[in-house]
């Protein structure tokens, strides 16, 4: 450990480091306490600070920072404990005949000093989340949250230091030079939510320790509208989950390819629901949010401005306001295929709509682009449903409905290549902090020591007869 003395973020990892072990023999009732904590800290202490910091940063509303937020986390920590005890217990497996004499199970022990690197789109979802996993599975943490939201950060870094000591759970707080510091320590975990490009800079990282990681990533999450599905409903929960948190949201619809003989319909359809959602002007609407910085305003500017050069069809919204940082729910067709709505993830309130004539036709056009961190599929044919699913790959996917797979605990979420690397949420969250001990246990005299050396004719005979039987 002496090579890392000079890095500002050793001292918090050694003490950590020297603590894993005492962390990780807490009982599930010790562990169960300390989430109780952090429970009554989300919920109760700091509720309308979150509120607060969340509206400062992102302008979101306060209902949407209640079911997002707030009760993301809860669910997240009430889950864990109903279930914690289960989860610690050792799993028995099947002894082989040819182990007769001996009992085998898998203990789930913590993997150590863990690295939470979180976003700024959901802030304190995607920071606590990922603790309560790490907590319930006996690990000890450093949290690095983004720059992008100061107030959320602020607040994080304050209510982690009333409830842990720095030798438990610590907040590291800083710009890209502090990530690249913390990233040089030998974690045994590092859990990351963020861009594919930044999640191939921690891979990298962590490959120099050979460290597990959990990348929870992104991508270009497509909706596929067919023309059996109900256009109606089909474009409320679009339109809801799209502009959700102003569109930033990992697994948020990024475009929606839909059979050309029902475009016409859908758009309408849309038009009507977020006059229902926003009211005549969803810049005033206290149910609508901002852009997080001027550097993502700008760069979905960009993408505004490109779409009106290639003479994009703007069919809902265009407008913008840099001075709040606000653009409008917006829904654009017509693109070329360079368009870069259609090449870049857009992580903002514009969604492209792309046309097909035949199933084929969208099938191949998802599976041109890399995989999905989410799938939607709106159809009342179990036909195209399975079709759609059999031939494309996902992190995730809803039938009929969009964002909501995140909220099942007992679903595992993250993506497949580009979107991701390993699960998280309930017990899929606690395997992921956890490794899995292989425990086997001899009993009693074990037949496979009258295989030992010697090796004589009649071993051999019984060794084929072990091959052959058992």
């Amino acid at each position: 450990m002496k090579d890392f003395n000079n890095n500002p973020y050793f001292e918090v990892f050694s003490k950590q480091h020297q603590n894993q072990y005492a962390i990780g023999n807490q009982s599930y009732k010790t562990r169960i306490e300390t989430l109780n904590k952090l429970q009554y800290a989300i919920e109760v202490t700091y509720r309308t600070e979150i509120q607060d910091a969340l509206h400062k940063d992102l302008g979101k509303p306060v209902l949407e920072t209640e079911l997002t937020e707030i009760y993301a986390i809860i669910g997240d920590i009430k889950y864990a404990k109903k279930h914690l005890h289960q989860w610690m217990r050792k799993q028995n497996v099947e002894t082989p005949m040819s182990l007769l004499g001996s009992n085998s199970y898998i203990k789930y022990e913590p993997k150590g000093v863990c690295l939470i690197i979180s976003p700024w789109n959901f802030p304190f979802n995607l920071t606590f989340g990922p603790l309560v996993s790490a907590i319930a599975a006996g690990n000890t943490v450093i949290i690095k949250p983004s720059e992008m939201t100061p107030n959320a950060s602020d607040l994080m870094s304050k209510i982690v230091a009333a409830i842990f000591s720095e030798d438990e759970v610590a907040v590291v707080q800083g710009e890209v030079e502090v990530s690249t510091q913390l990233l040089k320590l030998p974690f045994n975990h590092i859990f990351f939510t963020g861009s594919p490009n930044v999640g191939k800079i921690v891979m990298k990282a962590a490959s120099q320790h050979l460290a597990s990681v959990t990348l929870e990533l992104g991508g270009k999450s497509p909706t596929i509208i067919d023309k059996t599905a109900n256009i109606d409903k089909a474009a409320k929960k679009i339109m809801w989950a799209k502009f959700l948190n102003t569109g930033q949201i990992c697994v948020s619809p990024d475009y929606v390819l839909i059979d050309e003989s029902i475009k016409s319909q859908f758009i309408t359809a849309c038009k009507k629901w977020i006059d229902a959602f926003y009211k005549d002007n969803p810049q005033v609407s206290e149910s609508y949010g901002r852009i997080v910085t001027d550097k993502h305003f700008e760069r979905l500017n960009s993408y505004l401005e490109n779409a009106k050069a290639l003479n994009a069809k703007f069919e809902v919204g265009g407008n913008t306001d840099s001075a709040s940082k606000y653009i409008a729910p917006t829904i654009i067709s017509d693109l070329k295929p360079e368009a870069k709505l259609l090449e870049e993830e857009i992580f903002g309130p514009i969604l492209p709509i792309v046309t097909y004539n035949s199933l084929d036709i969208a099938i191949a056009y998802i599976n041109s682009k890399p995989q999905p961190l989410a799938l939607y599929i709106y159809s009342k044919s179990k036909t195209n449903t399975n079709k759609i699913i059999n031939n494309t790959r996902a992190g995730g996917t809803c039938i009929n409905n969009s964002v909501l797979h995140y909220a099942n605990h007992e679903l595992p979420f993250g993506g497949v290549n580009n979107s991701g690397i390993g699960k998280s949420h309930g017990f899929h969250g606690f395997k992921s902090f956890s490794n899995e001990r292989a425990i086997m246990k001899q009993n009693t005299f074990g037949v496979t020591e009258l295989l030992f050396p010697p090796y004589t004719g009649f071993k051999e005979k019984l060794t084929r007869l072990t091959i052959k039987w058992f």
